[in-house]
C-alpha cells in the first residue's frame, strides 16, 4: 500500500490540476491560433505543455517549501510536512520533466522553446510566494497560450495579444485575491510584498480595475477572434460575475469575499472561458 501513496505524493508535488488547467488553456489557445481546426496535433501539444508545466510547478513547490512549512494553509503539503524527505528527492524528478518539455517544445519550433524557457526561468524566480514581481508572473502565466499559438502559427497576431492579455489582467485577481483572504497567514510566514503592504480597503480597488480589464479584454477578443454566440454569451455572464466579486470585495474588505473571487477565477472563470473557445465552433456551425 505504500507505493501508491508515495506516487500521489510525488504526483501532488507537481500539482496536476495546476498544470492540467495550463495544458488545457495552451490547447485552446492553439485550436484559436488554427481558425477553430481540430487536429490530431492538439494532443501531442496538450502533452508538451503539460509535462512542461508540470516540470515548473514541481519547481516551483521544491523552492518555496520553507515559505510554506510557515503557513497554515499550506503547511500540510508534501514537502513542508515531510512526506516526501529530504526534499531533493523530487529534483531529479523535476529536472527531466522541464528536460523533456523543453526538447518537445524545441520539436514543435524555435519559438515554442523560447516561451516555454522564458515561462520556466519566470517561475523559478517568481516563486509567487517567495517573491511577487508581477512582470515575471505575467510570464510564467502566458508561457502555455503561447506554446500552444506558436505551435500551430509561429507568428504573432492580435488574438494571441489579446489572448495574453486575459492572463494578465487575470493573473492578479487570482493570485493577489487568495493573498487577501490569508492576509495574515502571509504576514505571519514574513511576507509583506503587494498586496500585504497595502490596506485592504486600497488593494481591492486594484483587483476592480483589473476584473475591468479582464472584461474588456474578453469583449475584444470576440470581435478580433471572430467568436460567435457562444463565446459572446458566456464571456459577458463570466465577466460580470467577475465584476460583481471584485466589487463585493470592495465594499465588505471581507477574506471571505477575496476567496470567493479566488475560487471563481481559477476554473469557472478561466476554465470555462476557454472552454468556450474550444467548443464555439462546434457549436455555431
Amino acid at each position: 500500500m505504500r507505493a501508491p501513496v508515495v506516487v500521489r505524493d510525488y504526483i501532488e508535488v507537481l500539482k496536476p490540476r495546476e498544470s492540467g488547467l495550463l495544458a488545457f488553456i495552451g490547447v485552446c489557445a492553439a485550436i484559436v491560433a488554427g481558425d477553430g481546426r481540430l487536429s490530431l496535433e492538439l494532443l501531442p501539444i496538450a502533452l508538451t505543455i503539460l509535462v512542461a508545466s508540470a516540470g515548473a510547478n514541481g519547481l516551483t513547490n521544491y523552492l518555496d517549501r520553507h515559505v510554506d512549512a510557515r503557513m497554515r494553509r499550506t503547511r500540510n503539503r508534501v514537502l513542508p510536512s515531510r512526506r516526501i524527505f529530504p526534499p531533493e528527492k523530487v529534483l531529479p524528478m523535476n529536472i527531466i520533466l522541464v528536460t523533456a518539455g523543453l526538447a518537445l517544445a524545441w520539436q514543435w519550433h524555435w519559438l515554442v522553446f523560447v516561451s516555454d524557457l522564458a515561462g520556466t526561468i519566470a517561475a523559478v524566480t517568481w516563486r509567487k510566494k517567495a517573491t511577487c514581481v508581477f512582470p515575471q508572473g505575467v510570464v510564467a502565466g502566458c508561457a502555455p497560450v503561447l506554446m500552444g499559438w506558436f505551435a500551430v502559427r509561429p507568428e504573432f497576431g492580435w488574438e494571441l495579444l489579446l489572448l495574453c492579455l486575459l492572463i494578465v489582467a487575470w493573473l492578479p485577481l487570482h493570485v493577489w485575491s487568495v493573498m487577501i483572504s490569508n492576509r495574515e497567514d502571509y504576514l505571519g510566514a514574513g511576507l509583506g510584498f503587494f498586496p500585504l503592504n497595502w490596506k485592504i480597503k486600497d488593494a481591492v480597488k486594484v483587483l476592480l480595475v483589473f476584473s475591468l480589464v479582464l472584461y474588456a479584454a474578453s469583449m475584444a477578443l470576440y470581435f478580433i477572434g471572430g467568436f460567435a454566440w457562444l463565446y459572446l454569451g458566456l464571456a459577458n455572464v463570466l465577466g460580470a460575475l467577475v465584476i460583481y466579486a471584485s466589487a463585493r470585495l470592495v465594499i465588505t474588505g471581507a477574506s471571505r469575499d477575496a476567496w470567493r473571487l479566488y475560487k471563481l477565477s481559477a476554473f469557472p472563470y478561466l476554465g470555462v472561458l476557454f472552454l468556450t473557445m474550444y467548443l464555439d465552433p462546434w457549436l455555431t456551425i
